[in-house]
């Protein structure tokens, strides 16, 4: 297993379907300050991060947030599903306009047991839904030809202590 060590003023998407353990790992490798997450922002807007209608909504602040903490230099970490194709685009267009570097943490995780621990959440997003976000997933190489700096893969990750990540200064090592 490999630790998960970032520069400073990286951004990094998590990549995954609903119920693969983004958010959960998000809580235990970053603190709450770092992570701009979609459900938080439908919540903002609409008062239910369950609230699909506000998924536009939400995704403006998404974007308004994540450009202002890429200006300034600090880490950033999209708690979304980042799978849908023009997701991730806008993400590495975003690092290049501010010149940071781009980690993707893509979650490899059985089809099976993203399905299971969606059955087990607070909030259960549909099978056909899971199914279809899961098909989605793309690959490493995919990965590394969009653009992204470092890909990695979940289940390689060692766990860290709460919100104890490792980061490198800026400009540091990826």
């Amino acid at each position: 297993m490999n630790p998960l060590t970032l520069p400073a003023d990286a951004l990094c998407a998590l990549v995954g379907p609903p119920g693969s353990g983004k958010s959960t790992f998000a809580r235990t490798h970053f603190k709450p300050t770092e992570i701009v997450s979609s459900d938080f922002c439908r919540a903002l807007v609409a008062d239910d991060e369950n609230d699909q209608s506000a998924t536009g909504d939400a995704f403006e602040v998404l974007h308004l947030i994540v450009d202002k903490r890429l200006a300034r230099g600090r880490l950033t970490v999209i708690d979304a599903s980042n799978l849908r194709s023009p997701d991730r685009p806008w993400l590495l267009i975003r690092a290049r306009r501010w010149q940071r570097p781009t980690t993707a943490v893509l979650f490899d995780v059985p089809l099976a047991t993203v399905q299971a621990q969606n059955t087990s959440r607070t909030r259960v997003v549909p099978e056909h839904v899971v199914r279809e976000f899961y098909d989605l997933l793309p690959t490493v190489d995919q990965l590394h030809e969009e653009g992204w700096d470092t890909v990695h893969l979940a289940s390689t990750m060692t766990p860290a202590p709460a919100r104890g990540l490792r980061t490198a200064p800026k400009g540091g090592t990826r």
